[in-house]
C-alpha cells in the first residue's frame, strides 16, 4: 500500500452490507499494508472465524498468530476477540484483576454485565484494537505497523465505535468512562479511517452513501469506499450503445459462432447471445451509475476485481497488489 494512501493510520477499520464481502477485503487490506517487510494484524469481532477459514487455518483463539507472508516478507497476524477474554485484559491491564476475572467468567458475569450493557461489550472489543495501536506509541517489542479491523456491517458500525456515547448512560464517570475516553482518543482520530466496502448495486451502494453520512454526522473518520467485486465491460462503446438501442447485430454473431466451428442451431445461439450482451450492457449501465454516486461523496473509491472460483489464499495476494496499485496512483 502507498504511503500516499492514508499515511497517517494505524487502524484500519473495515465495515459493509453483509454479502459484499468485507471479511475479504479486510484480510487483503492487511495483506497490502504488511508490503515490504511491514507487520500488520488483523482483528475480527463477530466470533465468525472467518479469518480462519479464508487462510485456511485452524480457528483462531484469544492469541495473536501469524498466518500469512506477504510480498516483500511482510507479516499478516491474526486475532479474534472474545468479549470476556477481552474483559480480563481489561482487567489485568487496568487493575491487575486477572484471577478475580476469571472467577467472574465462573459465575456467568461477564455474560450477565454484557448482555445489560451492550454498550460495555463494544468498548471492549474496540478497546483492545486501541490497545494494540498504542503499542507502537510505547515502542514495544510485539507492536504493529497497522492493525485492520474486520468490524460489524455498515448499520451498526457508527454505533459501534462511538464507544462515549454507549456508555454515556452506563458510566459517566469512574474507570469504564475513562477507558472508553482512552479509546475515542485512538477511534476519533487520525490514526484511525473507516471504510466501508460496497458492491456496485443500489441497496450496498445506498447503504455505503448513509453510512458516510452517519460517519462524518458522528465526527468519525471515513477512509475511503472500497467497491468488491467489480467486473469490467466485455463490450465496446460502440457495442455498448448498439447492445442498448438497436440491439447488437444478429449476422456479425452468427459468422463469429461460425468461425468458431458452430454448425448447430447458429440463429438460435446468435439470439441468446445478443440478449446476453443487452443484459451486460444494462448491468455496466447500471453500475456506471452507482459509480457516480460514489463518487460524489467525495472519499477515495477502489475497485476491487471480479474472482471467479472462490477466494484462497492467492486470491488475497491478487487482491492485495491491486489495492497496493491503486495507493500508488492516488
Amino acid at each position: 500500500m502507498s504511503p500516499n494512501l492514508w499515511p497517517d493510520v494505524s487502524l484500519h477499520v473495515v465495515s459493509g452490507k453483509g454479502g459484499t464481502g468485507k471479511t475479504t477485503v479486510a484480510a487483503a487490506l492487511a495483506m497490502a499494508l504488511a508490503r515490504d517487510g511491514r507487520r500488520t494484524l488483523l482483528m475480527e469481532v463477530e466470533g465468525r472465524q472467518g479469518i480462519a477459514q479464508l487462510f485456511d487455518v485452524p480457528p483462531l483463539p484469544y492469541e495473536e498468530r501469524k498466518v500469512a507472508v506477504a510480498p516483500e516478507g511482510g507479516e499478516v497476524w491474526a486475532l479474534a476477540v472474545d468479549p470476556e477474554d477481552a474483559l480480563l485484559d481489561y482487567l489485568e491491564i487496568f487493575y491487575n484483576l486477572r484471577r478475580a476475572g476469571s472467577a467472574l467468567r465462573r459465575m456467568g458475569a461477564i455474560d450477565f454485565a454484557t448482555t445489560i450493557a451492550p454498550g460495555l461489550r463494544d468498548v471492549l472489543l474496540t478497546g483492545k484494537a486501541c490497545e494494540v495501536v498504542r503499542r507502537a506509541e510505547k515502542q514495544a517489542a510485539d507492536a504493529y505497523d497497522a492493525v485492520v479491523l474486520d468490524a460489524p456491517p455498515t448499520g451498526r458500525i457508527t454505533r459501534f465505535l462511538n464507544v462515549n456515547n454507549e456508555v454515556s448512560g452506563l458510566a459517566k464517570v469512574g474507570p469504564i468512562r475513562n477507558h472508553a475516553d482512552l479509546v475515542m482518543s485512538v477511534i476519533a482520530s487520525p490514526r484511525t479511517a473507516v471504510h466501508l466496502v460496497t458492491l456496485l448495486e443500489e441497496m450496498p451502494v445506498q447503504e455505503t452513501i448513509d453510512g458516510v453520512a452517519e460517519l462524518q454526522a458522528a465526527s468519525l473518520p471515513v477512509g475511503g469506499v472500497l467497491v468488491n467485486m467489480a467486473r469490467p465491460p466485455k463490450l465496446t462503446d460502440i457495442e455498448m450503445d448498439q447492445a442498448l438501442t438497436t440491439g447488437l447485430p444478429i449476422t456479425e454473431i452468427e459468422q463469429g459462432l461460425h468461425d468458431a466451428g458452430v454448425t448447430s442451431d447458429i440463429e438460435q445461439a446468435a439470439n441468446v447471445l445478443a440478449g446476453e450482451g443487452r443484459d451486460h450492457a444494462l448491468r455496466v449501465q447500471l453500475e456506471q451509475q452507482e459509480i457516480t454516486r460514489l463518487d460524489a461523496l467525495d472519499v477515495p473509491v477502489l475497485q476491487l476485481p471480479y474472482i471467479s472460483g472462490g477466494i484462497d489464499l492467492g486470491s488475497l495476494y491478487e487482491l492485495a497488489s491491486v489495492l497496493s496499485d491503486q495507493g500508488e496512483s492516488s
